[in-house]
């Protein structure tokens, strides 16, 4: 079936692992879009975040937050976050179970918070906003913490049913987000939005998050650098972010 609908995760898919986005993979994404194919960002990044390379690849559909919020165009279709009485909780149950020193990043709507302004584990983000975390203004898209704990992950979110933990296989940190916050929830929003069913859509990723979306689209392609559990759910597989898979994998298949 003719492909409807293309989505690909950023880290370690479409960047390459130094975090550029290479004029073959963005002149992929472009051929695409000539034949009319919508072309999606699908990242756990927020909108800050993916800006930049919005700006090289120009995709019609902007999926932040891990499906937290999805663009069209530029105008806002969905949005799910944690109310501002939950963000502040769970943000103070991160502070009782790993401690005061314990590092956090919160994405709300339209900007990232770091609650430390120096030695920051990462400059993923260095346009970042500072807030100590303990008493946040707004609410969270999603919220991040610096650890590798299974159990303090699970303590965490022990007391808010609608909250997920998921860890990264790449950096020593958590993503925590509503558990309707997903990427196959996007996709299947998706569906329903533009009345195009999920076999004419194609998805790209490598690691956990991205391991609803590629089972839930008609074909689900692994990197190939990603983890041992994304290449055994997807359907296809091809090469590495940094030989330009995606745009190889576009090449051979679609055009």
């Amino acid at each position: 079936m003719k492909t409807k609908i293309l989505l690909v995760d950023l880290d370690l898919t479409l960047l390459h692992s130094d975090g550029t986005l290479s004029e073959r993979n963005i002149k992929a994404l472009k051929k695409c879009q000539e034949l009319g194919i919508l072309v999606g960002f699908c990242t756990s990044r927020g909108k800050p975040g993916i800006k930049e390379y919005a700006e090289l690849a120009k995709p019609q559909l902007w999926i932040c937050n891990a499906g937290a919020s999805i663009y069209h165009n530029g105008e806002l279709i969905h949005l799910e976050n944690f109310s501002i009485e939950d963000t502040r909780s769970l943000l103070n149950k991160v502070y009782d179970v790993c401690g005061s020193d314990v590092e956090i990043t919160v994405d709300t709507l339209n900007d990232i918070y770091w609650n430390r302004l120096n030695n920051k584990s990462t400059q993923y983000m260095t346009d970042s906003k500072y807030d100590d975390c303990r008493n946040f203004p707004e609410p969270a898209m999603k919220f991040c913490v610096q650890t590798t704990d299974a159990e303090k992950a699970s303590a965490i979110v022990s007391d808010f049913p609608n909250c997920s933990a998921i860890p990264f296989s790449d950096i020593p940190w958590y993503k925590f987000s509503p558990k309707t916050a997903t990427k196959e929830n996007a996709v299947l929003f998706l569906e329903k939005h533009f009345n195009i069913p999920t076999s004419q859509m194609i998805s790209f990723g490598d690691d956990f998050a991205d391991m609803g979306m590629l089972k839930t689209t008609g074909i689900g392609v692994a990197m190939g650098n990603a983890i041992p559990e994304v290449k055994a759910i997807a359907n296809a597989q091809t090469l590495t972010c940094d030989e330009d898979g995606v745009a190889d994998y576009i090449e051979k298949n679609i055009f």
